[in-house]
């Protein structure tokens, strides 16, 4: 009889399982975005994984519409992508119920999205992203008030500005120029594309690559910052962020940029790096409507966060939701252990209890393992005094209470 063949354990290429203590991380992260960009009343929405192709098929970069994008035909002949980025969904939404919403509008989401990448160190082919967003306004204090929001946000993970650079730059200097070079618009999308991939070759590589376009790298770049970026590096100065920068080589890859754009760049020579940017967006909307809603926004993936905190210790230790483990050392005293751990939830506390099928050494073995904190071991002796020893399972000290007293102690633990 020949043996059943088993499945695989791994997850998908390029994807992660996110055990309890990835999960926390993700949640840290998502609580300290969160708390940020609230704070700047911007509020949050979600939407399908799911999208007809035809959303990207106009101001997706070439590279992510023909290559990355995980696209397929469903039971009724639709094609539909799951979302590489959040910024075309939001823009339909928008143009959905611009009627109703009330401009300017702030909003924020965290989805995951997917690309087809090579998986490698920042890199992944599902990840988690912050897209924070701005509608219905054309000022320049409006994309000030962005690159403030993602300033926060690095502030808020223990960064300080030695930690990290702002590269802001424009769009329409660059069309400009293209213009004044006579570039087709296919020629202007693979010099922008060019220019975006610069991190990813040599300098002799990059200025080469100019080179093959007729122009000379020198004349491509102004020696000082256009208007535009010149007043939003005014306006965060203002505002006491004093790490932004002018850098004309910044394009950004998606064809829908229209205006500023930026970058964050981690200054560690160990992970010198674009970490996450975003931009003015003014032109997608009208994908859905001749009606002119101007934008911009930033995303900011949690595979490049985590990369960027870990590099500086900046990340937090895993400390699971449960509190106190209950451990049981006969299945007699299991009833009373039980509705001790009632009290407890009752009164805030997360519980877990063992049920008492293994031996005592073991249960305690088992509250180590999930990284809880603190244990109590409920028996006769404590079922018969009504007191109750904590030991806490990281430095090993123990403390007597009443069953009334237990409560206060895991509320200010």
């Amino acid at each position: 009889m020949s043996k059943k063949r088993k499945l695989s354990s791994e997850a998908y290429k390029g994807v992660r399982d996110f055990y309890p203590e990835d999960q926390a991380l993700l949640r840290y992260f998502s609580t300290i975005q969160r708390g940020v960009v609230e704070r700047f009343g911007y509020e949050e929405y979600h939407a399908s994984i799911l999208e007809p192709t035809e959303l990207y098929r106009e101001k997706t970069s070439e590279e992510i519409f023909n290559e990355q994008m995980y696209t397929f035909t469903d039971r009724g002949g639709r094609e539909v992508t799951l979302r590489p980025e959040m910024t075309p969904t939001v823009a339909r939404m928008i143009a959905k119920r611009r009627r109703e919403l009330g401009f300017p509008l702030r909003l924020y989401s965290i989805p995951n999205v997917f690309r087809y990448e090579r998986p490698q160190r920042g890199r992944l082919r599902e990840h988690w992203q912050l897209n924070v967003d701005f509608f219905g306004s054309e000022s320049l204090n409006a994309d000030a008030e962005i690159i403030h929001v993602a300033h926060a946000i690095m502030s808020a993970f223990g960064a300080t500005e030695s930690d990290f650079t702002i590269q802001v730059s424009s769009r329409t200097f660059l069309n400009e120029r293209a213009q004044k070079l006579n570039l087709s618009e296919d020629r202007l999308r693979a010099l922008r594309t060019h220019l975006d991939q610069r991190d990813k070759m040599t300098l002799q590589q990059f200025n080469e690559g100019i080179e093959a376009f007729g122009i000379l790298p020198d004349s491509l770049f102004p020696d000082f910052p256009p208007k535009d970026v010149a007043e939003v590096l005014q306006l965060l100065e203002e505002q006491g962020i004093k790490n932004a920068i002018f850098a004309p080589h910044i394009v950004r890859g998606f064809d829908y940029y229209s205006g500023v754009v930026f970058e964050i760049f981690d200054t560690n020579p160990d992970n010198n790096r674009a970490l996450f940017g975003g931009g003015r967006f003014d032109n997608l909307l009208e994908l859905f409507d001749d009606e002119h809603i101007p934008a911009v926004g930033f995303g900011m993936g949690d595979v490049t966060l985590r990369d960027f905190l870990e590099t500086r210790g900046l990340l937090p230790p895993y400390l699971p939701t449960t509190q106190v483990y209950i451990a049981v050392p006969s299945l007699a005293c299991i009833p009373q252990a039980q509705e001790l751990c009632n009290f407890l939830r009752s009164q805030g506390v997360n519980v877990a209890i063992d049920f008492g099928e293994k031996k005592l050494a073991d249960q305690i073995r088992t509250a180590s393992k999930h990284a809880i904190p603190y244990l109590i071991v409920v028996g006769e002796t404590e079922i018969s005094s009504g007191s109750f020893v904590i030991r806490d399972l990281r430095s090993g000290e123990e403390h007597t209470y009443t069953r009334q007293q237990l409560p206060a102690f895991f509320l200010m633990a």
